[in-house]
């Protein structure tokens, strides 16, 4: 049996803000090291035969850290990176609201039917995310960590629980969050959703699905 842990990267300075953050490469704040080092200590626990990551600092950062708590080693997975939100990257919330609000609407009503100016569509996110589970699956039969994104977290789980991109925001994802499943015999198992109970030591700190 393998078990598959998505986590979701430490807070950064965008995610308070309700920045779209994207392919921008940010890193975490304060308050995300923080974060990341309690799930570290939280996984140990665990032996983890691997942790996979996104490319970007702010969830390299996190895999990092929770790999130097059991000792393995961070394979970087292209596949996992962020979603591109095109010209929404590098804006705020309320802003994007403003120039773009038949996009925005749809966004958040049919999103599976979005294709970002200049950037990406759920499906893209999906080809390449369960392109990067199923290579996880045939190389390792422990616990795995993937740390990841928003988005990207959030198609992944609509996936491995056998529905379609328009469910989307049915799914929450914390910042730090991990959502767990179990895979045996062709078939996605979730046993945890969201869990952020080891964040709960740190005092102030955003608990937000953005």
């Amino acid at each position: 049996m393998t078990e598959i842990i998505l986590a979701r990267h430490g807070e950064t300075e965008w995610n308070v803000g309700e920045i779209y953050r994207g392919r921008v490469d940010i890193n975490l704040d304060e308050v995300g090291l923080k974060q990341a080092e309690s799930l570290g200590k939280y996984l140990t626990d665990l032996k983890l035969d691997a942790v996979y990551s996104s490319p970007l600092r702010r969830a390299l950062d996190t895999a990092n850290i929770i790999a130097r708590c059991q000792k393995v080693d961070v394979t970087v997975s292209n596949g996992l990176i962020d979603f591109d939100y095109g010209e929404w990257q590098g804006l705020p919330d309320e802003e994007v609201r403003k120039l773009y609000p038949a996009l925005y609407d749809q966004w958040h009503t049919n999103p599976h039917l979005v294709k970002m100016p200049n950037g990406e569509s759920l499906a893209d996110v999906r080809e390449r995310a369960v392109a990067a589970v199923n290579d996880v699956i045939s190389k390792c039969k422990g616990s795995v960590v993937l740390v990841s994104h928003r988005v990207v977290n959030k198609v992944l789980i609509c996936y491995l629980l056998g529905l379609d991109n328009s469910h989307f925001w049915n799914i929450k994802q914390d910042v730090c969050g991990i959502t767990v499943f179990s895979y045996a015999n062709g078939r996605f198992v979730l046993t945890r959703h969201n869990d952020t109970s080891y964040l709960r030591g740190l005092g102030k700190y955003v608990l937000g699905d953005f």
